[in-house]
């Protein structure tokens, strides 16, 4: 619930605080004071768009503070973007003369973006002109879902593969023609490199194979004079090194210091004896093989007229085989039009399926809306008026399901229920957005837990004021209600009132906030319903006691049908 509201240079307000609580709290004051000044600045905090024009004239910027407690479903969300989590959520905009906003989420920088994700779970406004959502389609069928708590993504996900689907089957028959001459140019580009059946490493192997036998006599040559030095002429370095290990060897018990160089003429007389066996070795086994040479020269020759032929380098033939393969494996499925056809019909029984169940879901609740609304109509000064959701099969499916969802009403008895936007009367409009908006916020268990209802009581008076006013007050027992009202019979049902006020001084005018109880809530109230003072007080005075006498009333009866569900539990035996 929202906790705190804190502007500071906004619109006509300097300096503005406000402590909330629960249940149902009323805002009230003379029109141009400055009420809706704080449910506007309340959105800006949401993430409403800004606007330089909110700067207080003379301020450099604005800033709207709004403290809520932490609902347990955005935990997860304040933890994947960043944000400290905690008992509290303060939510920080500040919008300069030059319209640039910034915005903080638990004194983290956040985007405007996160702002309006986050609202989604923390407030539900209602303006004056709530009812016009109730004329689009998207609003009324998400209203009802809501009130229904039906889960629509599975039956999104199954659209998006039935149109998937759709997509693929209509581009291959637009593009048959063309995959078939794609499929006829990667099978010949294929076919043509699989004659030469080139292996992954087979051109540096070739390369390397090919630069050893082309210089086979300067290789035999070169290990030949080396295996002289090293054995075969006298002296050669072999026999060398071995009579100067002979000689140190006779003469290095004398003298300690020989023994490294000793070590060292040894290890040298060993290695150069390996190598000359090593090169022994090379010399037998490494002859000219000019058919060899001969073999590798046309195998090369074939690698590089392939690769001249398809323009590339001969290392990258191998490579480029193997993507045409996989090109050519795409383009076959994709121009496999009756496989494409049995994807589609398979999606689309899939779709039907999660769509079947979301369409009982919504009859189901579709009727029980009916009825809430219409009970809720009653009271609201539209007796005998009727209220129904119409639901319409589609002929293709859709991204939300296979029916258009419209709200239908008949205000008067024996009227024909007509769609909601063809009904003229403002006042039966308000009434019918507030009975909907009360309806659904008391049924559905995962709506945003404060309500804010700004002026949507326009239009009304009388006995059905009284009425308004106490639907919100009950509304207010099960989340906190927040309402800009002008009517007496709705201010004197709140559990807490609060008087804006405009003031000027010095010539600068600015819009103040208080709490009103004891006298002067009844003078408020007399205020409000604009009759002669002392029958106005009077007036005022009364209605007050008859709303505190509702809800005791109201309480009673509360427990009294608790009190007779729980006599007539079955006892266990």
């Amino acid at each position: 619930m929202l906790r705190r509201l804190a502007l500071r240079d906004v619109a006509i307000v300097d300096s503005l605080e406000v402590e909330l609580g629960t249940g149902f709290t009323v805002l009230t004051g003379e029109t141009g004071a400055g009420k809706s000044i704080l449910i506007d600045a309340l959105q800006l905090a949401l993430g409403q768009r800004a606007d330089a024009a909110v700067v207080r004239e003379g301020a450099s910027r604005s800033e709207v503070c709004a403290e809520f407690d932490t609902p347990p479903g955005v935990l997860a969300w304040l933890e994947e973007g960043g944000f400290e989590s905690g008992p509290t959520l303060l939510l920080r905009r500040t919008v300069d003369t030059q319209g640039r906003s910034r915005a903080w989420i638990n004194g983290s920088a956040a985007t405007v973006t996160q702002l309006r994700d986050i609202s989604d779970h923390l407030v539900d406004i209602h303006g004056q002109h709530a009812w016009q959502s109730l004329t689009r389609a998207t609003a009324v069928r998400g209203l009802l879902d809501s009130y229904g708590q039906i889960d629509t993504q599975p039956v999104a996900r199954a659209w998006r593969e039935w149109k998937s689907a759709c997509d693929a089957l209509t581009h291959a028959q637009e593009q048959q023609a063309h995959h078939a001459q794609e499929r006829d140019r990667l099978m010949w580009q294929i076919a043509e490199v699989h004659k030469l059946n080139p292996g992954k490493t087979e051109w540096g192997e070739l390369n390397a194979q090919h630069n050893r036998l082309a210089h086979a006599q300067s290789l035999l040559e070169a290990a030949r004079q080396a295996l002289n030095c090293l054995s075969e002429d006298e002296p050669s370095a072999e026999s060398q090194a071995l009579t100067a290990l002979n000689a140190l060897e006779k003469v290095v018990s004398m003298d300690s210091r020989l023994l490294e160089a000793c070590e060292l003429l040894r290890s040298a007389h060993t290695q150069v004896a390996e190598a000359s066996r090593s090169l022994k070795g090379y010399w037998r086994e490494h002859d000219p093989d000019p058919q060899r040479l001969a073999e590798l020269d046309a195998r090369l020759s074939l690698w590089m007229q392939l690769a001249r032929r398809f323009r590339c380098a001969p290392e990258d033939l191998w490579g480029m085989c193997q993507d045409w393969e996989t090109q050519l494996a795409q383009c076959e499925a994709q121009s496999d039009v009756q496989a494409l056809e049995q994807r589609q019909e398979q999606a689309l029984q899939a779709f039907q399926a999660v769509a079947h169940e979301v369409s009982v879901q919504r009859k189901a609740s579709a009727q029980a809306l009916s009825v809430a609304v219409t009970t809720a109509m009653q009271a609201l000064g539209m007796e005998g008026g009727q209220f129904q959701v119409s639901l319409t099969t589609l002929d293709e499916p859709q991204s939300a399901g296979m029916e258009s969802v419209e709200f239908l009403v008949a205000a008067h008895p024996g009227a024909t229920p007509r769609s909601v936007s063809r009904v003229a009367s403002g006042g039966e409009l308000s009434r019918l957005a507030l009975a909907i908006a009360a309806t659904t916020a008391q049924h559905h268990s995962t709506s945003p837990s404060t309500l804010i209802f700004d002026e949507i009581d326009s239009g009304v008076g009388g006995t059905v004021a009284d009425q308004v006013g106490r639907l919100m007050k009950a509304l207010g027992q099960h989340s906190q209600v927040l309402a800009v009202t002008h009517l007496a019979q709705v201010a004197a049902c709140a559990d807490a009132h609060f008087v804006v006020s405009k003031h000027s001084d010095s010539g600068a005018t600015t819009s103040r906030i208080e709490e009103v109880t004891g006298e002067a809530r009844v003078a408020e109230v007399a205020r409000m319903l604009g009759g002669e003072r002392l029958s106005g007080q009077a007036h005022a005075q009364t209605l007050l006691v008859q709303a505190t006498q509702a809800t005791a009333d109201t309480h009673r009866r509360d427990r009294a049908a608790r009190q007779r569900g729980r006599s007539t539990k079955p006892s266990s035996a």
